[in-house]
């Protein structure tokens, strides 16, 4: 069989209608979780009260750009107008571009024209009560330059609200930056910040990997044993992406053996095969997981 029809059949055994372990940020698979629901909570508080300028902060794999769509279809559902940009190593010029092309302006040959053109399409956006929300992903990675930018793009407002309101995403090297004396200004603008965290105990995971093989279809009695849910927080310290990926290899070396419980023999297979997790445990480790210690 090839890799498609291996996926088909593992699935297939276990009942599922997909894969409950996909990498890529699904809000149908959103998870409510003590961090995550209270970074989402704190954001939308501060957009609600008109406030400026957010910052949600979290490590490689906590989910931020899961939380960010989810962020970003609740707007949309509360007829909220927004802009985002994903990948924002951009010049100044280039975030203005991509600012005007995301609220419906192209074609203009001068900067100059274009920021004219931003500022007054943010005042029609304005009238309908709502300002304008640009979400900013993986905002680490902006340049300095397009920082100081997006400080000025900040700045829009008439004599009552603001124009735009600006959240930022981005890995802990966010606060870093932002914490240089160059960006003391923009620092301040921030009014609110909420950080991701990863998992904090093998209850929070086992809730987690059982409401996505809810969503995926599974209907059966739990799927990882105790010791292997166990396993797996250790193996992955509790981070989204790295348990995502253990449960799906663990799913596959059940599979292959033909069990219908994911146990910690399979996740031990899993961590060995999974260079970014936590060594594989010894004996005297695997004993104390299994008992619960």
């Amino acid at each position: 069989m090839d890799v498609a029809e291996v996926k088909q059949a593992c699935e297939a055994h276990y009942g599922l209608v997909e894969s409950p372990f996909s990498l890529t940020p699904d809000t149908g698979y959103y998870c409510e979780l003590p961090h995550h629901d209270a970074a989402f909570e704190s954001v939308l508080y501060a957009l609600f009260s008109g406030e400026g300028f957010v910052k949600v902060t979290g490590e490689v794999g906590t989910g931020k750009t899961l939380l960010c769509r989810r962020l970003l279809n609740y707007l949309a559902s509360h007829q909220s107008e927004t802009a985002y940009i994903p990948n924002p190593t951009l010049s100044p010029a280039g975030l203005w571009v991509a600012l005007g092309a995301e609220i419906g302006l192209s074609g203009y040959k001068r900067l100059s024209e274009l920021r004219h053109a931003v500022e007054k399409q943010l005042i029609e956006i304005a009238r309908s009560g709502k300002p304008l929300v640009l979400v900013i992903d993986e905002a680490q990675t902006l340049p300095a330059e397009t920082l100081e930018a997006i400080r000025l793009i900040s700045n829009l407002e008439t004599e009552r609200r603001k124009l735009i309101q600006i959240v930022l995403f981005g890995q802990p090297e966010l606060d870093v930056i932002l914490n240089k004396q160059a960006f003391r200004q923009l620092k301040q603008r921030i009014t609110t910040s909420a950080s991701l965290e990863p998992l904090s105990a093998p209850e929070l995971i086992g809730t987690y990997l059982n409401h996505r093989l809810s969503c995926a279809g599974y209907q059966g009695t739990p799927l990882f044993t105790r010791a292997a849910v166990r396993l797996i927080w250790l193996s992955s310290e509790g981070t989204p992406r790295l348990i995502n990926v253990l449960a799906n290899k663990a799913l596959l070396v059940a599979f292959g053996k033909g069990h219908n419980t994911i146990t910690e023999k399979h996740v031990e297979a899993a961590a060995a095969d999974t260079e970014s997790v936590k060594p594989v445990l010894g004996w005297r480790e695997r004993v104390r997981v299994a008992i619960g210690f």
